[in-house]
This record gives C-alpha cells, structure tokens and sequence, in this order.
C-alpha cells in the first residue's frame, strides 16, 4: 500500500521539477540573451533574470536529491499497537472534529499533500515539530498540540 503512496509522491516531485527546471531555463536565457543588455545604469532585468536562474537551478539540485530520497525509502508496515516512527502513515482526528487527518513521517518534502485513496495526505518532514511530537506516541493516544487523537498507524 505505502510503495503506491510513495509512487504517487514521486510523481508529483518530478512533475514540480520538470516545471521548475523547464523555468529556470527561461530565465537563464533571459540572463543571457543579448537583447537583455542593461539601457542604462537602473536597468537591472539582467542581474534579476540571473538571481531567479540560479534560485530555481538550486532548488532544482534540492528536488533531485529528495526525489532520490523517495525512491530509496523502504516504508515499512506498523502493526495497530507499533509506536509511531519514521515511515508510519497516521490517522489523528482534532479532538472536538469530525474531520480526520492523515499524515506521512517522511524524509523530506513536509507540508507537499497529496490525494490518496480518497484521503488527503500530508507529509511531515524530520524538521516538523509535529513530526517530533508524534513520534512514539501509539493509536489511542492523544496530542495536546495540535490537539489530536491518533486513530491509527499503518
């Protein structure tokens, strides 16, 4: 189940970086096209076309390396009672809510969503502090903040 989730979130990183580089070579040859030459010394659409060239290409290079890291992670499956741990697919529901929420402890890419199996996913990166919290805590047990109940770890 995890490796069609991981699939799904491949996707959608590669999708962003070929958008992203495909940009970045716009304004690479902006940077360098010779009908960009500054008019006078206040012309600076050059110099900006360059900065936004060389912030794109860098988070290019990021990308790639997540993207790396996606396809070299082996998820593995958590039993009901498993404490939570890098990997694990959380089931929480906001204490007072109706809503539930899912969310992935994943090596990179926090905050990315993706829809799966009608249930949106939200993934967490090490960085999170509700990554932090989250971890070793199992189903049943609750979070102050956010304030949540976790239903369950797959």
């Amino acid at each position: 189940m995890k490796a069609d989730l991981v699939e799904l979130i491949l996707a959608e990183l590669r999708g962003r970086m070929e958008r992203l580089a495909k940009a970045a070579l716009a304004a690479h040859e902006a940077a360098t096209d010779p009908g960009s030459k500054a008019e006078s010394k206040y012309d600076t659409r050059s110099l900006e076309e360059s900065y936004l060239a060389t912030g794109q290409a860098r988070h290019v290079k990021e990308l790639s390396q997540t993207i790396r890291a996606f396809e070299n992670l082996k998820l593995m499956d958590f039993k009901k009672d498993d404490e939570i741990d890098a990997g694990a697919l959380v089931e929480a529901l906001r204490k007072g809510g109706k809503e539930k929420s899912h969310f992935l402890l994943a090596p990179a890419s926090g905050g990315l969503e993706v829809l799966y199996k009608g249930n949106e996913i939200t993934l967490l990166s090490p960085d999170s502090p509700l990554y932090q919290n989250l971890l070793g805590l199992r189903a049943g047990d609750s979070l102050d903040a956010p304030p949540f109940e976790i239903l369950g770890v797959k």
